[in-house]
């Protein structure tokens, strides 16, 4: 909070988290690895340093290996992209001295690179808990506008903690003067 209390504003986690970075790290080794595998049985020369894959038949077992490889660089070269444009960082914005409610994201780059939401602190009627168990589990916060859709105010992928939601929850509804649904 800043400025008097009349200002909340919360930090969104978008793409550069740590499991993103070890993922693109991990993804990246073996896709040149297998990159490399699957050339040095093409060349017939070794190009890998552990171990010497220029003694396999190229048809079939180069072929996969090269196959893999490209496979494996392009998805780690799609991983280390969403990490520099941060997709999904961005802010929750609540100011009562404009009388605005400002979210903002970002996408892809593109025409919507910028997600951009505002609505008058008016128009708020609740903040919503969402909270399911389970095998693939979601704990989220989203606002409720009202004649709008509800809107997420969490990040994406991991789960909060639940305390931190309750606590997040609880902050932004008596900032806000309004109800907290679904704890």
């Amino acid at each position: 909070m800043t400025k008097d209390n009349q200002i909340l504003l919360q930090e969104v986690l978008g793409a550069r988290r740590f499991s993103n970075y070890w993922w693109a790290t991990v993804i990246s080794i073996g896709g040149i690895g297998f990159l490399l595998a699957g050339l040095s049985s093409y060349l017939k020369v070794n190009l890998v340093l552990v171990s010497d894959p220029s003694e396999l038949q190229f048809i079939p077992q180069g072929a996969a290996l090269l196959f893999y490889g490209v496979a494996g660089s392009l998805l780690a070269l799609y991983l280390w992209l969403t990490i520099l444009w941060n997709i999904g960082g961005g802010y929750n914005e609540f100011n009562k001295e404009t009388g605005l409610v400002r979210i903002f994201r970002s996408g892809f780059p593109g025409k919507n690179r910028r997600i951009e939401f505002e609505c008058k602190l008016d128009e708020v009627q609740s903040v919503r808990a969402e909270i399911r168990e389970g095998l693939n589990p979601q704990r989220c916060l989203y606002l409720r506008v009202k004649q709008r859709r509800d809107i997420p105010l969490t990040r994406v992928g991991q789960p909060l903690a639940l305390s931190e939601l309750e606590n997040q929850g609880a902050e932004l509804a008596r900032f806000l003067g309004v109800p907290l649904e679904g704890l």
